[in-house]
C-alpha cells in the first residue's frame, strides 16, 4: 500500500461540523480554520524516540503506542515541540491537575474532537468514510490485538486509522458539569464491535486513565 511516512503532515482544510451526544441529546455546531493532522496515531517508535518511554502490553514499533494517559499525550506534545524548537502549546502546573492552551503556539498538540470528527469525514457525511473492514481493525477483524498503522485504507485526506485500532485523546473535557475533568475519547478500537467505530461516536476517561486501546494522534495549528 502506497502510504505517507510518520512526519508527513496532513493538511486538513477549513470546515464546519456538527458534534452530537447521544446521551444528553444535544446538538452543536463548530467552524474549523485549517490545521495539520498526523496520518497516524501516534507509534511506539515515535514514542519511545522523545520520552524514551516504552509503556505499550504489547511491543512494535509500528503499532499504536497506548497505555497512556492524556496527562502523558499533553507532555508530549509539549516535549516534542521542544526537540523540534518550537513553542509549546500547553502551559503545565505541577503538582495540580491544571493545564492552559495557547492557541498562538506554534507546537504540538492534541486535535479538539471537532477537529477529529471532521478530519475522520474527510468530507463524507456517513457514519464511516468506507466500508468498516476495509479501513479499521474492530473486534470483528482484529483477532483480539492491536495492527500496525497505516494497514488498512485510508480516508480521502490520507488519514489512516482514523476508525478502529486504538481510541484517540482529544483535548476537550466531554461534560464537565457531570463528568469533571474527563476528556474526550474517538475513534473506536481494536477490541470494539461494529458500532463504536463511527465518526459521531464519543467516549470519557479520566485524564490519568490507561489502558491497552486508547492512543492519541498529533495536531498542529497553521
Amino acid at each position: 500500500m502506497d502510504m505517507r511516512t510518520e512526519d508527513e503532515w496532513v493538511a486538513v482544510p477549513p470546515g464546519r461540523v456538527t458534534l452530537s451526544d447521544r446521551r444528553t441529546q444535544r446538538s452543536w455546531a463548530v467552524e474549523l480554520a485549517p490545521y495539520r493532522l498526523a496520518p497516524f496515531p501516534l507509534t511506539q517508535a515515535r514514542y519511545a524516540q522523545v520520552t524514551g518511554e516504552r509503556p505499550s502490553s504489547a511491543q512494535g514499533d509500528r503499532l499504536p503506542v497506548e497505555g497512556v494517559s492524556w496527562w502523558d499525550a499533553v507532555r508530549f506534545c509539549n516535549a516534542l515541540s521542544a526537540q523540534e524548537g518550537l513553542a509549546p502549546a500547553y502551559r503545565l502546573h505541577p503538582g495540580v491537575e491544571r493545564i492552559e492552551w495557547d492557541t498562538s503556539a506554534d507546537g504540538y498538540r492534541l486535535p479538539t474532537e471537532a477537529e477529529w470528527e471532521h478530519a475522520c469525514r474527510a468530507g463524507t457525511t456517513e457514519a464511516r468514510y468506507g466500508r468498516l473492514d476495509e479501513i479499521a481493525w474492530h473486534r470483528g477483524n482484529s483477532h483480539g490485538r492491536m495492527h500496525e498503522v497505516g494497514g488498512r485504507q485510508p480516508n480521502a485526506w490520507g488519514l489512516y486509522d482514523m476508525l478502529g485500532n486504538v481510541w484517540e485523546w482529544c483535548w476537550d473535557l466531554y461534560d464537565a458539569e457531570v463528568y469533571g475533568s474527563y476528556r474526550v475519547l474517538r475513534g473506536g478500537g481494536w477490541f470494539d464491535e461494529r458500532w463504536s467505530c463511527r465518526a459521531s461516536v464519543r467516549r470519557r476517561s479520566h485524564p490519568t486513565f490507561r489502558i491497552d486501546d486508547v492512543g492519541f494522534r498529533v495536531a498542529r495549528s497553521l
